[in-house]
């Protein structure tokens, strides 16, 4: 996951909790637009996709990457 503004910096992972229509909308998402990774981002085997889409993430606490977050639902922008 990556900030929303021009830097596009990489803040941390999520895990998913969306219904199985929204898992398959993404993986076609994933499928048709591959992107590049955001600056710092350590995943170099994840599959990037274009800055696009924009996910409604659950953390724990407040910090500046996101500490056991859950990736709760997308939108395109």
């Amino acid at each position: 996951m990556a900030t929303r503004d021009t830097e596009r910096r990489y803040v941390g992972s999520a895990n998913f909790a969306l219904t199985k229509a929204m898992r398959e909308r993404l993986w076609q998402r994933v499928q048709a637009g591959k992107g590049t990774p955001p600056k710092g981002a350590d995943k170099n085997e994840a599959e990037w996709i274009k800055p696009d889409l924009v996910g409604r993430v659950k953390t724990l606490k407040r910090e500046d990457k996101l500490p056991h977050a859950t990736l709760r639902a997308i939108r395109e922008e």
